[in-house]
């Protein structure tokens, strides 16, 4: 399901989402308003990409959202003035949430913004990204959760962990040569970019 958001208090702008060349929503996922897909995004059954509150809601080029994920976010508008704690920017750009390029989403994953995950990142199955930035090139083990912190690039978050001091985050070990996860998340983009094509 593609279709616009609503007009409300906390919405002022009616949006239909910006789907780049090459990407496929399954029709049992919705992507619904202020919604920017990149090229070649994979978005499986499941899927909720939701731009009615928190807003615009960004995902790069060659990322996959996978079964089940929710991408959602707090208001970042009311009364059309601009809700400035839940905003992120990258690039001189403000979004809700921001899912770089060749960003892995696995089953479940629930990336609530205020967000950000950059570039070349895995993000394990039901894993919970809230008010957190994950930087580029990390690991985040299945059933993570990460609420206020920045975790910085190349670094893992082992499985099963709630991170929620800055000071946990900054412990989190380097990804090395020899860590087991450390390319996984390239099948994960080779398989879903294969699909993304095939179903379109």
């Amino acid at each position: 399901m593609i279709e616009k958001n609503v007009k409300t208090d906390f919405s002022s702008n009616v949006s239909e989402p910006v789907i780049g060349a090459g990407s496929y929503i399954h029709p049992l996922a919705a992507v619904i308003g202020n919604v920017i897909l990149g090229t070649n995004v994979m978005v499986a059954p499941t899927a909720c990409v939701r731009g009615d509150e928190g807003q615009p809601l960004y995902v790069g080029d060659d990322s996959n959202v996978q079964d089940g994920v929710i991408i959602h976010a707090l208001e970042t508008e009311l009364d059309g003035k601009p809700v400035e704690k839940n905003q992120v920017e990258v690039n001189g750009k403000k979004y809700a949430v921001y899912v770089g390029n060749r960003v892995s989403l696995a089953h479940q994953v629930h990336i609530h913004g205020p967000a950000v995950v950059m570039d070349d990142s895995f993000v394990g199955m039901k894993v919970l990204v809230f008010k957190s930035f994950v930087g580029k090139n990390c690991v985040i083990e299945p059933g993570v959760i990460l609420m206020g912190v920045k975790v910085a690039d190349g670094r893992y978050v082992p499985v099963g962990s709630i991170v929620k001091t800055q000071a946990e985050a900054d412990a989190l070990p380097v990804i090395t040569a020899d860590y087991p996860m450390k390319d996984m998340n390239k099948g994960v983009l080779h398989v879903n970019k294969a699909l993304a094509r095939g179903y379109l």
